[in-house]
């Protein structure tokens, strides 16, 4: 195989494959019942590791 034929096959076939990859993986992330963990990932870094949040709180103001 040369140079050329692998260029050509990653002009055609190559790009499909990946157009093909993208749209699953964009449907994947908008498929029914995943709202909820969508939810719970955009929310995460927001989430209490158990109090430690407010013990600090508690601590700089008392």
């Amino acid at each position: 195989m040369s140079y050329n034929d692998l260029r050509h096959f990653a002009d055609s076939y190559g790009l499909a494959a990946m157009l093909v990859v993208y749209l699953v993986l964009v449907a994947w992330a908008f498929r029914p019942g995943s709202r909820r963990k969508n939810d719970a990932a955009a929310t995460m870094i927001f989430a209490d590791d158990d109090g430690d949040a407010a013990k600090n709180r508690d601590m700089n103001h008392g």
